[in-house]
């Protein structure tokens, strides 16, 4: 789950493909779901609804953090988007009559950036929350929690009511560096050893650190655990289960209601004609499945 703002519009970088390549390294070449895109028709009635000044160049720009497979990552190409939030909202566009143009972005960056029209959505798994919601219109589309992973039979004993003086890893900027910093304050409440967080500016080099044995668990959302253990030829686990599911939410521009409003109604078409169920079912991520799509729910 994804948490705060952020984002400025540049590729990945030198950096970043850095630690893409180290994390491709320790976990085995990732691999996408297989199989051609779902594709959906456009309704014209729906797209009349998006504004004049989005449609006019036929396309929608979307900022997104391309680290955060199986929701949005690089291909083995390196440089195109793909992954369920990313074949979505695609689908989204596509019923706009419009085609989605990702840009890869900064996390931290992307609610400001769509706010000063840098983007015109972000789709890079937002939780909904009442600090986005005062920032911009989040438009629900799926539902998930988090879940935790260790290295294959938990060497280092890590328990997620009682990870104190445990090093774990987690994603900057997201909901899960709450939780972690919260179970670490409650650890020295109690008199025992701090939890040693490790923040990473991309959920690939966490997984990384992990496999490594650098850090002994990390936590994400429950799709991304999820498939970092099945990428992770066997050297990584799940611990426990999945908690405290919300909301994915599309960002978009507070002063763009009716954008958003085009947004939803194209999605609440995509669940009523089958393709976004097949879409989720096709990354394996159909649980997250919700059926009525709202705007700042």
């Amino acid at each position: 789950m994804r948490n705060l703002n952020g984002g400025r519009r540049a590729a990945m970088g030198v950096a970043g493909a850095a630690v893409l390549l180290l994390s491709l390294a320790a976990c085995g070449e990732k691999e996408n779901a297989g199989g051609p895109s779902v594709t959906a028709s456009a309704d014209a009635e729906l797209a009349a609804k998006v504004p004049d000044a989005i449609k006019a160049d036929g396309k929608i720009l979307v900022g997104s953090d391309t680290s955060y497979a199986p929701a949005e990552f690089l291909d083995n190409d390196g440089k195109t988007a793909i992954g369920f939030d990313v074949e979505l909202f695609t689908a989204v566009a596509a019923k706009l009559g419009l085609k989605a143009e990702f840009v890869s972005a900064d996390f931290g960056a992307i609610i400001t950036g769509v706010n000063s029209g840098k983007y015109e959505v972000g789709v890079s798994s937002f939780t909904v929350n009442d600090d986005r919601k005062a920032q911009a219109n989040m438009v629900s589309y799926y539902q998930v929690g988090t879940q935790w992973a260790t290295k294959k039979g938990n060497p280092a004993g890590v328990s997620i009511d009682n990870a104190c003086g445990k090093k774990i890893a987690v994603q900057k900027d997201t909901v899960q560096v709450e939780d972690i910093e919260a179970r670490s304050k409650a650890c020295t409440d109690a008199g025992k050893p701090a939890i040693t967080i490790e923040q990473f500016p991309g959920q690939d080099a966490a997984t990384a650190a992990v496999v490594s044995g650098k850090d002994d668990a990390m936590l994400a959302d429950y799709p991304v655990g999820v498939y970092a253990v099945t990428q992770s030829e066997g050297k990584l686990e799940l611990l426990d289960k999945m908690y405290e599911a919300a909301p994915y939410g599309y960002v978009v521009a507070k002063d763009q209601t009716a954008f958003a409003e085009a947004v939803r109604d194209a999605t609440k078409a995509l669940i009523a004609d089958g393709t976004y169920q097949t879409i989720l079912d096709k990354w394996k991520v159909g649980d997250g499945a919700i059926t009525d799509p709202a705007i700042n729910p």
